[in-house]
């Protein structure tokens, strides 16, 4: 991987003409249930830049756990964008605005239109080498352990899933899934939803289904609970981790840290959290939240370093961008530029 992107001195010089902000409604191929709830569908919010006859596109998509609405992110951009517009120098300007979903969007959208008017992909611009395919994961939504176990079966295309779990019976859910696909790798993703006193029977049933891993057992905060735990299968931080800055006081307590742009604020971050991780000797996964392949994108230069990829999102919309990006056969494809990048 190539330097840090902030410190770059080769990076072509940004003309933005144009720049607004929109929202977009996405209905879900069907409901999709976690441990704090079900979505019918999601709202991401766009920032389209443009300037010398390019545009750059980023998609965010905002996350009321962490606080954020559409409208909130909407807003935030509108006060980035206001920067921009009088001639601020995003690598000047983007730390002094918060990590989150609207810096995400104005990121990405950023290094779109960078690749776009230098004629070079941003993977390039990064020094990175040219991305290939990535195997990501399939998830199987929050039910009983009967729906589960058939979603699980019906998700042929998938030699990984990740499991949503986080409610009483999870020992019995694993179990059913495991035996409706026996050859399947499996991770799961708890959200928050153990409390300490169930973590070591919890642990110690998905150990015994050969789960790979356990992503955010315990609520973000209660951390201290997993040092010096006894782990029969490596954890994982989601909600845990947002930024490279939150490395340092999760060593100890996790094995792996889940790598969001909507929650590191972009590419630019997730590149700096990614190096950070490693040099810590975490293992990293590349996650989303919901979105198009317009928001995966960008995420696939993190993929490419990953253990673990779970960019699946426009599968359980259902629909999505044209053009997109390619999913086929358990995998995802690096982007066009047409797309992004």
């Amino acid at each position: 991987m190539g330097t840090e992107p902030m410190t770059r001195a080769d990076l072509p010089n940004l003309t933005i003409e144009h720049a607004r902000v929109y929202d977009e409604k996405w209905t879900l191929r069907k409901p999709f249930a976690i441990a704090r709830g079900t979505a019918t569908d999601v709202t991401v919010v766009m920032v389209e830049l443009k300037g010398a006859g390019h545009v750059g596109r980023g998609e965010c998509c905002p996350v009321a756990h962490y606080g954020e609405s559409t409208q909130s992110v909407l807003a935030a951009i509108e006060t980035m964008l206001t920067a921009l517009r009088s001639g601020a120098d995003w690598d000047q300007v983007h730390d002094t605005f918060p990590a989150g979903a609207a810096r995400n969007a104005v990121d990405c959208a950023i290094w779109d239109l960078r690749a776009k008017q230098g004629g070079r992909p941003v993977w390039a611009l990064l020094g990175m080498p040219q991305p290939h395919q990535v195997e990501t994961v399939f998830t199987i939504g929050l039910g009983d352990a009967a729906a589960m176990a058939q979603a699980a079966s019906e998700a042929r295309a998938h030699d990984i899933l990740k499991i949503k779990l986080g409610r009483p019976g999870d020992a019995e859910r694993i179990r059913a899934i495991r035996a409706a696909v026996p050859d399947k790798r499996l991770i799961v993703d708890v959200n928050e939803g153990w409390s300490p006193d169930e973590l070591p029977a919890n642990l110690q049933a998905m150990a015994d289904a050969g789960v790979l891993m356990v992503e955010q057992p315990l609520k973000a905060g209660a951390d201290g609970s997993l040092a010096g735990l006894a782990r029969p299968v490596i954890i994982g931080a989601d909600e845990s981790c947002h930024v490279a800055a939150d490395i340092d006081r999760l060593i100890g307590s996790y094995n792996l840290v889940n790598i969001k742009l909507d929650k590191t604020g972009g590419l630019t971050e997730a590149l700096r959290l990614l190096q950070r991780a490693q040099r810590a000797g975490l293992e990293t996964m590349v996650g989303c939240m919901l979105g198009t392949s317009l928001a995966m994108a960008p995420a696939l230069l993190i993929a490419q370093s990953c253990r673990f990829v779970d960019l699946d999102a426009p599968l359980l919309i259902g629909s999505d961008r044209d053009p997109a990006l390619t999913y086929a056969d358990g995998f995802v494809h690096p982007s066009t530029p047409q797309l992004w990048g």
